[in-house]
């Protein structure tokens, strides 16, 4: 009996001992904090990577960076969020993005991450609380390849009479262009004037939201009684798509005159339209200031950087010679209040960090290539990639730009249907009124929801 007593007393020793260890343990890790950064953006991951190991090697402060895959952020975020060690920061989709996300952002009004912010209404507020900071600035449009352009406008058997891009100021004169260009396409050593129309599952998004942002923008900008078309379009309970023959003229024009037969255009990823228009393969492809990197990784790359371009998204609409590209962002950071305290405090550190040390500003402007919306980066801290330079081109230019509309889309159901629909377009396998239809009764069944 007393041996046996004696085995509990020790067994139940060894037992206290582990649990005062693991305490420790908890109490430490909780005291000190750490990151988990859950990327949007796959074409940034390698630099996120080396970011996290510079500031643990710095501070001691583990840093932990997932990517998503392209098109899939919002389910990889929903997965985990519901793991015991969830993001503790993490990106919201705009206003729209932030209803979904609101239980989960922590209020960051009263750091410098947001006192630092150039223009506070950029933020994402409620009440009195600041839940998202945007973290980057950027724009979209038509990237093309100059060194193309300029083959063609020396082509003696063209049969248009422009001599320069800066003439392109419509839909009519682009697709007069591009057509042209299409038929010379073997003198000019393409394969085709535009690269791929991605609309593999999860790669349609330059279409279902990018391009789509342009008659959207025109058509919630009729509603007077909002600020923003973003406004506006978080209110609309429906929408016509009254600008759905225009939209249908830049689409066709990608699908007619590209790299890839439409039919075969399900099969294809953003990463194969960057490839091919930075293999010399094509001369345009629909993307932001985002795809440098893209462009400038890919082996064998054939364009030099001082001959890569943008164009604004020429749909035909009424008075589009005033028109600029797309700027706006939808790049906003949350800090997940779920988490512990000490993760909070760690990861708006980390974020501080980033955009103010000296270290954080090189890692953002010479590798993420942000155009950051911070007053602590000065006029000469600005990405020296070429589609930075041109989206700062197109913001000194007196036009009008068009805000992101597509923030206020209703879901990414919304968005996936409307990708869906184009490819079945694309293949044939659906007429455009139909498309119209689809796209129409998503979004009044989506906003319902």
């Amino acid at each position: 009996m007393l041996k046996l007593i004696k085995r509990i007393f020790v067994i139940t020793l060894v037992l206290a001992m582990i649990i005062a260890i693991t305490g420790c343990g908890e109490k430490k890790d909780d005291t000190m904090g750490s990151v988990y950064l859950l990327n949007f953006k796959p074409e940034i991951a390698e630099y996120y990577d080396e970011i996290a190991k510079e500031y643990t090697k710095e501070t001691g402060i583990p840093v932990k960076v997932v990517t998503a895959a392209s098109g899939t952020y919002e389910q990889t975020l929903k997965s985990e969020v519901a793991k015991s060690n969830a993001p503790t920061i993490f990106q919201v989709n705009g206003p729209t993005g932030f209803k979904a996300w609101k239980d989960y952002c922590a209020d960051i009004g009263n750091t410098m991450l947001y006192t630092e912010l150039k223009d506070k209404n950029l933020a994402i507020t409620e009440g009195d609380g600041v839940y998202a900071v945007p973290y980057a600035i950027e724009g979209y449009g038509i990237i093309y390849n100059e060194d193309i352009t300029e083959k063609y406008f020396e082509l003696p058997s063209k049969k248009t009479e422009f001599t320069s891009m800066e003439e392109i100021n419509s839909f009519s004169k682009l697709k007069s262009l591009v057509e042209d260009m299409q038929l010379h396409k073997e003198e000019l050593g393409i394969s085709g004037v535009f690269a791929s129309t991605s609309l593999g599952a999860g790669e349609q998004w330059r279409w279902q939201s990018h391009l789509a942002n342009v008659p959207f923008y025109y058509e919630l900008d009729e509603n007077n009684g909002y600020d923003t078309t973003i406004l506006a379009g978080n209110d609309a309970k429906m929408i016509d798509f009254k600008y759905a023959d225009e939209y249908k003229n830049l689409f066709d024009l990608y699908i007619n005159n590209s790299v890839t037969d439409k039919k075969l255009l399900g099969s294809k990823s953003t990463a194969d339209a960057m490839s091919e228009f930075a293999l010399g393969r094509c001369a345009m492809v629909q993307n932001g200031d985002w795809a440098w990197s893209q462009i400038s990784q890919v082996s064998g790359n054939t364009v030099d950087a001082d001959d890569i371009k943008m164009l604004p998204l020429y749909t035909g609409h009424e008075g589009e010679g005033n028109q600029g590209i797309c700027v706006g962002t939808e790049s906003y950071i949350a800090v997940n209040s779920k988490v512990s305290e000490a993760k909070q405090k760690a990861s708006i550190d980390f974020l501080e960090w980033l955009f103010s040390s000296e270290k954080g500003k090189d890692y953002v402007v010479n590798k993420l290539g942000f155009n950051a919306p911070f007053n602590t980066f000065s006029d000469d801290e600005k990405p020296d990639d070429p589609l930075s330079r041109e989206v700062l081109r197109w913001l000194d230019k007196d036009v009008n730009n068009l805000e992101w509309t597509f923030l206020s889309f209703p879901s990414e159901e919304f968005k996936n249907k409307f990708g869906a629909s184009l490819l079945e377009y694309a293949q044939g396998n659906k007429d455009w009124n139909t498309v119209v239809s689809d796209v129409t009764a998503s979004w009044k069944s989506e906003r319902a929801k």
